[in-house]
Parts: structure tokens; C-alpha cells; sequence
């Protein structure tokens, strides 16, 4: 009997695990269809509210790390000065992976369609979100 009660009780845990794990991942899925909304509208700052803001944001791009929340939105707005130059992003989630509780980590690539002058423009990126205060915030990114 006492086996059956810890077998079912590990299925029940097992179960509300995984509940819990669709659901941060359904968050953070959600967060990224706020980025490129935002990305698509223009709108820098509106992209930028998915990332924490904090002076220990890590950006790592292909010029190297830039560190700290405002740094990377001026880091953006300087290589993306216009609506053409950000063009219309889209993203292709690879792989989800719930590192702890309140750490999880993304795999995907971006694609940045844009008009003929300036050139299409794509990589991939992994992505560190932390839950701050309830909140899934990107902590660090590094895109290529």
C-alpha cells in the first residue's frame, strides 16, 4: 500500500511539473511575440521591455558583449536607426530548456526581412530568461 501511495505521488508530482513547465514555456513564447510586435512596429523601446533592466544585462553580438540595459538599447537604436533598417523580424524557437524554477533557456534563430537595398538579414541566438518578481525577463542574450 505505501508503495502505491509513493508511485501515485510521484506521478501526481511529475505531472504538476511538467503543468507548470508548458506554462513558463507558453510565458516565455508569449514574451517573444512581444519582441517582434514591438520590432515590427519600430518600436525599440517596446522591444526592449522584455529584457531586465539591470546594469548586469549581458549582449553578446557579433561586435562582442555590451553589458547593462541602456547600453543595449543604445547599442540597437545605433545599428537599427530607422523603421527600413529593422525591417520585419521573425523568430524560430529550436529548443526550450527549463534550467531550474526561475531559469530557463532558449535556442532559436531570427530572421529580419527586409527591402532589397539594405539586404535580408538572419542568425541564431540563445537566450537566458530569469523569473524576476513573477516576471520572465531576458537576462543575457547572444546573437549572431
Amino acid at each position: 500500500m505505501k508503495k502505491t501511495i509513493l508511485l501515485f505521488s510521484l506521478i501526481l508530482f511529475s505531472a504538476q511539473l511538467t503543468i507548470a513547465q508548458n506554462k513558463d514555456f507558453k510565458k516565455i513564447k508569449e514574451l517573444m511575440t512581444t519582441q517582434s510586435e514591438a520590432w515590427n512596429k519600430g518600436d525599440i523601446d517596446g522591444f526592449m521591455q522584455t529584457y531586465w533592466k539591470s546594469d548586469k544585462l549581458q549582449f553578446i553580438g557579433s561586435n562582442g558583449p555590451t553589458y547593462g540595459w541602456q547600453n543595449t538599447v543604445d547599442r540597437y537604436k545605433k545599428s537599427y536607426p530607422s523603421k527600413e533598417a529593422m525591417g520585419f523580424l521573425t523568430f524560430d524557437i529550436i529548443n526550450l530548456d527549463k534550467r531550474s524554477r526561475k531559469v530557463i533557456s532558449v535556442v532559436g534563430k531570427w530572421h529580419l526581412k527586409r527591402g532589397a537595398d539594405l539586404g535580408d538579414l538572419e542568425g541564431h541566438f540563445l537566450l537566458i530568461l530569469k523569473k524576476i518578481k513573477g516576471k520572465w525577463l531576458i537576462v543575457a542574450d547572444h546573437s549572431s
